[in-house]
């Protein structure tokens, strides 16, 4: 028996807005939507256009305040090939939310505080 990893899963409140930061910030494009016929849900599934994995993106209509995400320390973690370029991009985006210049990472907050670890290629 083989497992294989498939998504993530990130609960947002304003799916247009996590789209344009995750576009923005992560370059992170939709490869699949689905959106129940009552229109209770949306789902969007972002890729890096390189690894099969993806980031998916639950919209619930009826969700009415922002998700209790305890002290944030589950996240996830993309690794980029222009580490210095990253951290300008994200400097001026304003949403890195912690650096560590001794292990040289650091990590942003997406419009629903969920953090996002940026690691150099090969770390």
């Amino acid at each position: 028996m083989k497992f294989n990893f498939c998504h993530n899963n990130f609960n947002v409140r304003d799916l247009d807005k996590s789209l344009e930061f995750y576009k923005k910030a992560l370059n992170l494009k939709e490869v699949k939507r689905k959106e129940a016929e009552d229109g209770s849900f949306i789902l969007v599934y972002l890729g890096d256009g390189i690894t099969p994995h993806t980031l998916e993106l639950t919209w619930l209509r009826d969700w009415d305040r922002p998700y209790n995400l305890g002290d944030n320390e589950f996240h996830l973690a993309l690794e980029v090939d222009d580490f210095e370029g990253a951290l300008k991009l994200h400097k001026e985006l304003d949403c890195i939310c912690y650096e560590n210049t001794e292990m040289g990472i650091y990590f942003i907050a997406d419009p629903d505080n969920y953090w996002i670890e940026i690691l150099p290629k090969n770390y």
